[in-house]
Parts: C-alpha cells; sequence; structure tokens
C-alpha cells in the first residue's frame, strides 16, 4: 500500500521569513488545570505530578511556565514534529487499518524514559527544538490535504500538550478527520474525561506491572496509569497497549503473567496488546535488543491468561504481526511491518470466514 509523503505545510519563502523565529513561541495560551497558590505560587492538575511551581518557573514538562501566578503552556500551535504516518506505525492494529495519520508532537514530557526512542523532542524545551506556527485550524486543514483519516497526538507526551491536542481534536472534527493519543496514560482523571469526549483512540505504551520499573526507570508511578487504563473502559473509548520489553528490567514472565490477570479482570480479553522489541537507545546503550524468544513467550503467556489479540513488534514478518480471529484462529488481518497484506474483516467488523465479531473501529 502506498502512503501519502509528508505534507509541506508552508512555501520555502514563508519559511524563509520566519527563519528567525525558528524555534520560537509563538502562542501563550493558559493551563486548562491548574489552580493559584499562595505568593504567585500555582500548581498543576494536568498531570499526577502536580507540579508546584513559583513565579517564573517551569514545572516538570518543562513547556508550562507560571508568569505573574498565572500558568500557560509555550506549546500551543507550535509543534516541532509533523509527519504523515501509517497508523500502523504507532501502533494501532484495530483502528481504521490500512489509513494514513497525520503525526504531531510539540517539546516536553511528564516522564523521562531511559529508553525513549524521541528524547531529543521529550527531553527538550521548546526553545531548543525546530517548531513551526500551526494552530488547531492549520492542523485539521493539513490532516484532509493529506488524506489523513486521523490526528496522531505522538512521538512526545501528549499530556504535556493537551490543550494543543483537545483544540486539534474538535478542528479535526468539524473537517471529518479523527484523532488518536499516542500516551504513557499519566494524566489526571478529569482532564481524561473531557478529552476522551474529543478522542476516537487512544493508545497507552505500559510500561511494566511493577511500581519499581516506573519509578527507577520513568520517574513515575504505576497506580495512575492502571486507573487510566480502568477509567478508558469505563468510558467506552477505543484504546490499546503497547508494552515495550526490556531486556532484564521488565521481562520477567511472572510479572506480565499477572499484568495478563490484571487486564482480563479489568479490561477483559479484547484489549490489544502489543509486546515490541527494545532497541539500545538515549540512556539504556548498555543492554541488548530483545531475543524475539522473548516476546514470543510474553505473548503466549498473554494468549494463555485469555487474551483475544496480543502482538509481537519490532520484528518485520513475524506471524505475531497478524490478527486472528478468536473462534476461528484464521488471519483477519495479514501485516509486514506497516503494511497490510489481507483483511479479512467485513464492512460490519466480522470475521469474513465465521462472522464472529472482531473488536475494534473498521470504518
Amino acid at each position: 500500500m502506498v502512503y501519502a509523503a509528508p505534507v509541506v505545510i508552508a512555501s520555502a519563502a514563508r519559511r524563509e521569513e520566519e527563519k528567525s523565529e525558528h524555534k520560537g513561541i509563538f502562542v501563550v495560551k493558559e493551563v486548562a488545570y491548574y489552580k493559584k497558590l499562595k505568593n504567585k505560587q500555582v500548581e498543576c492538575e494536568t498531570c499526577p505530578k502536580k507540579c508546584k511551581v513559583g513565579d517564573q518557573e517551569r514545572g516538570y514538562c518543562g513547556n508550562k511556565e507560571n508568569r505573574n501566578g498565572k500558568y500557560v503552556t509555550l506549546v500551543y500551535g507550535n509543534p516541532c514534529a509533523m509527519h504523515v504516518d501509517p497508523i500502523e506505525k504507532k501502533p494501532f492494529f484495530h483502528f481504521l487499518p490500512g489509513t494514513s495519520a497525520f503525526s504531531i508532537s510539540t517539546a516536553g514530557c511528564n516522564f523521562n524514559c531511559k529508553f525513549c526512542q524521541n528524547w531529543d523532542i521529550s527531553q527538550s524545551r521548546p526553545e531548543q527544538t525546530p517548531n513551526t506556527k500551526l494552530l488547531p485550524a492549520d492542523v485539521a486543514y493539513y490532516a484532509k490535504r493529506s488524506n489523513s483519516e486521523s490526528i496522531a497526538y505522538t512521538y512526545g507526551e501528549p499530556v504535556v500538550f493537551y490543550e494543543y491536542m483537545y483544540d486539534c481534536a474538535v478542528e479535526g472534527h468539524k473537517s471529518g478527520v479523527r484523532s488518536v493519543m499516542i500516551s504513557n496514560g499519566y494524566i489526571e482523571e478529569k482532564p481524561m474525561r473531557k478529552l476522551c469526549k474529543v478522542l476516537d483512540a487512544v493508545k497507552i505504551d505500559f510500561k511494566a506491572y511493577t511500581d519499581k520499573f516506573y519509578k527507577d526507570t520513568c520517574d513515575g508511578t504505576l497506580k495512575p496509569v492502571l486507573d487510566v487504563l480502568v477509567l478508558l473502559k469505563e468510558i467506552g473509548v477505543w484504546f490499546e497497549m503497547v508494552y515495550l520489553v526490556v531486556p532484564t528490567l521488565n521481562d520477567n514472565m511472572s510479572d506480565i503473567k499477572k499484568m495478563t490477570a490484571w487486564i482480563m479482570k479489568n479490561l477483559g480479553p479484547d484489549v490489544p496488546l502489543h509486546f515490541t522489541r527494545f532497541h539500545p537507545t538515549y540512556l539504556l546503550k548498555n543492554l541488548p535488543v530483545t531475543p524475539v524468544k522473548t516476546l514470543e513467550a510474553a505473548r503466549r503467556t498473554a494468549l494463555d491468561g485469555g487474551m483475544h489479540y496480543v502482538y509481537v513488534g519490532n520484528v518485520v514478518g513475524h506471524e505475531g504481526e497478524n490478527t486472528y480471529c478468536p473462534k476461528c484462529s484464521k488471519v483477519v488481518i495479514g501485516r509486514i511491518g506497516y503494511t497490510l497484506s489481507e483483511n479479512s474483516i467485513d464492512k460490519n467488523g466480522k470475521c469474513k470466514f465465521c462472522r464472529t465479531p472482531i473488536a475494534g473501529v473498521w470504518k
């Protein structure tokens, strides 16, 4: 399948004209969720870190600033990355397969994962990244122009550009373009509930089923992410989970078995779970690539635990890339990397062979 090339968002002349502002902060907008404290301090209420920020200081994510007691985001309309990607790259395997997503990100993150592939975005401030002024209506326009079925908030952490993401999703819906969030799930309940009203799907990068891994490797905690997963199930928005298997750190099959049991009890068997292959990067260059047999063992553990849709990721051509009907076991979606080799799900979301409904968003 041929995917659209990355869209050009400005003419060469216009880019030259704005070169002096290339790393600038174009728009300053008040943060949606925070409270004011004494002495011009503020407390952010977007994510569980709940940063208390003094006047003229910034929170953990580095892209919000307290200006005289008013907390503002510095990345609204200020993306540093824009591409047109296959939806399978996110990865979403049960959401509009074979379509493209107009993908954007801004600088900043509320985690510092030692294995982050996009650390140059996530661990930067907006003054340090090459940015382009692109307001929500512009994002919707270019998504439509590039024949993308969705806008994907990805690469960095969308929670830290919450206000921009929300408004882009609203504008996208006006143009018939859906929105998907690729996130660590580290967000407070109130903003997440509101966000789900304008999102069409969420992918949670689930780091591990131990608090130790979250604290030591990501600078976060486990429980808020579990709470968000339960919330997504309650609300009914489509979501998938990705588990990057890092050798020696979160590849314990006993923990994966416990995680599977938790998913079955709290989320049900139809949540797609992707076990993906780790490659040495950022602060974890001392560890090896994940052995394929480890990914296969994790997949088998989850399938044996009752889950219906479990995948092996970052291993092109592996049978674990395919979607199998949970009843007749035939391949209903075949994949080679980000490309579909076959699709045997009918327009009603059922297996063409045995008519069993396949969980997902298919049209």
